[in-house]
Formats: structure tokens, sequence, C-alpha cells
């Protein structure tokens, strides 16, 4: 099963909660307050983000945390970068591969390029359809095959 850590989907509320108030900087501690997390997750999420540039910091007594650039610039696979390392579905469709099979395996360009796939489908999701701000357009199967066999100009429903 592919799935996103626990830690990804947290930092996605972090990221949520800094982008319902573009420009306004939160303290870590008020982060925490407002998505019922702990504060030293809370705190070890937003130094990751951080240092991969997606939130800038201010110290002081008016500091805090705040976005880096729009939520609808931030990318599902920037946040995952950032807290998990590159998408790499398997060993060999990662940048530093160490399988010692990868030159005898017959299945490794198939994964690689289901892997581009999925991280092509990351690149295009951003923080503001995560969060809700923006719609996500949703592809159904069953609509596409049957509005392939439904005659062109004739009216009706689906």
């Amino acid at each position: 099963m592919l799935r996103i850590s626990k830690l990804t989907d947290y930092g996605t509320m972090v990221l949520a909660c800094l982008a319902a108030r573009p420009g306004q900087r939160y303290t870590a501690a008020a982060v925490a307050e407002r998505t019922s997390l702990g504060l030293p997750t809370v705190s070890k999420l937003l130094k990751s983000l951080h240092r991969a540039g997606i939130v800038t910091s201010v110290r002081g007594a008016h500091g805090g945390y705040q976005l880096a650039r729009p939520a609808t610039s931030i990318s599902a696979a920037a946040i995952i970068d950032a807290i998990e390392g590159p998408v790499a579905i398997t060993e060999c469709s990662g940048n530093h591969s160490a399988c010692d099979l990868e030159t005898v395996c017959s299945t490794g360009t198939a994964w690689q390029s289901v892997n581009v796939a999925i991280r092509r489908s990351l690149d295009q999701l951003s923080l503001a359809q995560l969060s809700g701000q923006e719609a996500v357009a949703v592809w159904r199967p069953e609509l596409s095959t049957m509005a392939r066999r439904w005659p062109a100009g004739r009216p009706g429903r689906l």
C-alpha cells in the first residue's frame, strides 16, 4: 500500500493552518493549539519545512512562522520531499538506487514510469487544494467511459 506517513499528514495540517491566514505569523505553540497537534511534533515539522524553504521564520516578540510563498505555489510533492524525502515507490525509482538486482530486473522500468506519474500528480496538487482553499479536479473513470459512449450533441443525463 502506498501511503504518506503520519508526519507528512501532520505537516500538511500545519501548512493548512498557516495558509488559512497568509501573511500572518504564528508561533509553534499557536500552530500546535490550532491543529491539536503536540508542540514537539509541530516544532519538528516547522524546522523541516523551514529548511526546505516552504515556511519562513522571524525571531522575537512578534516573530513566528508563515508560508514562504502562496499556498497555490506549494506542491504536495514539495511537502513530501521536505518531510520524507523524494517520492520513490521502489528502491530503483529513487535518485540513488542501492538495489543489487537493478541490472537484471525486468520490472524496474515500469515501476520508474509509475513513480514519474505519481510525482507529476503530486507536483500538480497545491497546498491550496489540499487545504480546501481551491477545488480539486476529480477524474472519475466511470464518467469518462460513459462520455465516450454518449453520442455527440445528444442531450441527456449521465
